[in-house]
């Protein structure tokens, strides 16, 4: 995997020159509009990236972008890879190792994730303070890099508690609805069944998706601080339960964004 890696990182470094990111931001469901407040100097399709994983969906766009945002170089993935796309958690989390070896200090997570706690309502955000992995898998299985990171890295702060403040204090300034609470993650691409749902808020979730903690998980692997936010885009609650469409779901997420945006793009101009 390291020759990967290092492979991977030089052909980019080769086509981006001496721009080094100082920050990574992986870009959810529905939510690569942020894409446009950055100053794009380069861009690449992930087809073209040597061990590069493809995105398989139809609204992930699958590019690499590296510009500046908020006075900040910046690298953002227009769409993640997911595992029930039929990838390896290896292959998922291989771009935030890249990141890190390209030079980024901070990375920013965004997801679009069903609201498991009845006081959360759909197109609010919420910033992620801790979660749960109910994934099949995890990506530090295997033999440990140790040029990587620890073979037993600590997760006491998997979201950096700094970040969260200053993300809250932002919604806060600017009158958007923003709670903290916890992410559980589970496989898909399913959405959950009544009992399911009431089993993950049981266990203490507050918002339920099929992403970003194997990245998360990676992040803390290499000692790179996390911020993770979520836009709210279906409601989970077992009683009042009703169908949901991923057309539904992108018009959430959509609507939504432009608050989420904002407060990305003013914590990164904090850092």
């Amino acid at each position: 995997m390291l020759e990967n890696i290092q492979r991977t990182t030089s052909y980019i470094k080769s086509r981006i020159g001496d721009f080094e990111p100082e920050v990574g931001i992986i870009l959810g469901t529905g939510l690569g509009g942020l894409v446009n407040e950055i100053q794009v100097e380069k861009q690449m399709m992930y087809s073209n990236i040597p061990d590069f994983p493809i995105s398989t969906l139809e609204f992930h766009s699958g590019k690499l972008i590296f510009g500046t945002l908020a006075g900040k170089k910046v690298v953002a993935m227009q769409g993640r890879l997911h595992y029930y796309e039929g990838y390896t958690m290896q292959q998922i989390t291989f771009p935030v190792r890249v990141m890190k070896m390209l030079g980024v200090k901070t990375l920013f997570v965004s997801n679009a994730s069903g609201a498991l706690n009845p006081a959360f309502k759909k197109g609010d955000l919420m910033i992620i303070e801790d979660h749960i992995n109910l994934q099949h898998h995890n990506p530090l299985v295997g033999n440990n890099e140790n040029a990587l990171g620890p073979r037993f890295p600590d997760m006491s702060e998997p979201y950096s508690q700094a970040l969260i403040a200053k993300g809250l204090k932002i919604a806060a300034d600017h009158n958007i609805p923003c709670h903290k609470g916890v992410y559980v993650s589970v496989t898909g691409p399913n959405l959950e069944t009544r009992a399911e749902y009431k089993f993950l808020r049981i266990i203490g979730g507050d918002a339920v998706g099929m992403s970003t903690v194997p990245e998360v998980i990676v992040a803390n692997h290499m000692s790179l601080p996390v911020f993770a936010i979520s836009v709210l885009t279906d409601e989970g609650f077992p009683e009042t339960l009703k169908p949901v469409s991923v057309e539904e779901i992108l018009a959430v997420a959509t609507a939504a964004e432009p608050k989420l945006t904002l407060i990305l793009k003013e914590l990164v101009s904090q850092l």
